[in-house]
């Protein structure tokens, strides 16, 4: 058998590749458009049972010849475009790729799956979303779950949303046997330096300012990225069909104090040539527009039912985190020579 990943040239699906090929023979179809956002991840290793097609999920013909070819008894998708500032400078794109590209990735599974012998317990077709579907929550509001009324506030949030909508829609209106996650914000190896986190580091060491949004008090949920990946498998295994996971860690900070962690484990893994403690590089800007203030997921019901839970904690994930990224210079090199929207601010 063979499952096709869709977006596994990006930070989530890479990880997840490369989780998958050292826990499995199962062989893994990677299709992906390799935007800017797969540089450094774009060479995956060459290893048996990873076979790459450099491909657009808004391609039917490119997706259901696939299908086709390699006949998968699962489809994981993970592609999508995923700033929210670049969202907000340019929404097109995401409205392209996070929408119509799934419509066409659910469509085309839909006649694939219609037209095969799978069955009902033979194919499953996961949906990869996120904890911004939901809008943003108060200091002291109850965590989600996953039946709470979603309300995004920027492109890229209201673009996941639709695209939830949709894969829902196509199991309840054709019974395809679909599985949406929502995660909370994911971190780890491999990611884009525009991202906070790696952007962080990247600023730190240069002795660049830290661009910090508003007062820093926005409140994020992490979730290191290699749990993501296993909790993902585990819902792929054993989820029910039509149901949401949401997936998160528990691990609520500020902003401001994740900058700060951040500065605290580079004093003591790479002192700063430039000044004497890299938090005082931090300097607070003008916020973003519509800057959702806090992100909390309930995640009752795949802790009970699927039996998940996160192994890394905050502490131990964010610093295995920033040593990454210090062993993985060239990495970063590469993965910028793409070009980015910027320095992100927390």
């Amino acid at each position: 058998m063979t499952i096709l990943v869709t977006g596994g040239a990006g930070f989530i699906g890479s990880n997840f590749i490369l989780d998958w090929l050292s826990q499995s023979d199962e062989p893994v179809v990677n299709l992906d458009k390799l935007t800017y956002a797969a540089n450094g991840n774009s060479a995956l290793p060459a290893r048996h049972g990873h076979h790459f097609v450099r491909g657009d999920i808004c391609d039917r013909d490119v997706v259901s010849s696939l299908l086709e070819i390699h006949r998968p008894r699962a489809i994981v998708n993970f592609a999508a475009e995923s700033h929210v500032d670049r969202s907000i400078a340019g929404p097109s794109p995401f409205m392209q790729t996070n929408l119509m590209g799934t419509f066409e990735l659910l469509d085309a599974a839909r006649r694939y799956w219609m037209d095969s012998d799978l069955g009902d317990d033979g194919f499953r077709f996961l949906h990869v979303s996120t904890d911004e579907v939901y809008g943003s929550l108060g200091p002291d509001d109850a965590p989600v779950a996953e039946g709470h009324p979603y309300s995004p506030n920027n492109p890229y949030s209201a673009s996941k949303a639709g695209s939830d909508h949709l894969a829902r829609a196509y199991h309840r209106t054709y019974r395809l046997p679909v599985l949406i996650t929502n995660c909370s914000n994911n971190y780890g190896p491999r990611q884009h330096p525009e991202k906070l986190i790696p952007s962080t580091i990247r600023n730190a060491l240069a002795g660049r300012p830290l661009g910090v949004y508003g007062k820093g008090e926005n409140i994020r949920d992490w979730l290191y990225v290699s749990d993501h990946c296993t909790a993902i498998r585990a819902v792929l295994e054993r989820g029910r069909c039509g149901e949401t996971y949401n997936i998160g860690a528990a691990s609520e900070a500020r902003n401001i104090d994740l900058v700060r962690q951040i500065c605290a484990l580079l004093d003591e893994l790479a002192p700063s040539p430039h000044t004497a403690r890299h938090a005082d590089l931090i300097r607070f800007v003008e916020d973003r527009p519509g800057h959702d203030f806090r992100y909390a997921l309930a995640t009752d019901k795949i802790r009970t039912e699927i039996g998940w839970q996160p192994a890394e904690s905050f502490e131990t994930g964010l610093r295995k985190t920033v040593r990454w990224y210090l062993d993985n210079q060239d990495w970063v090199t590469a993965a910028m020579s793409g070009g980015s929207a910027g320095d992100t601010q927390a």
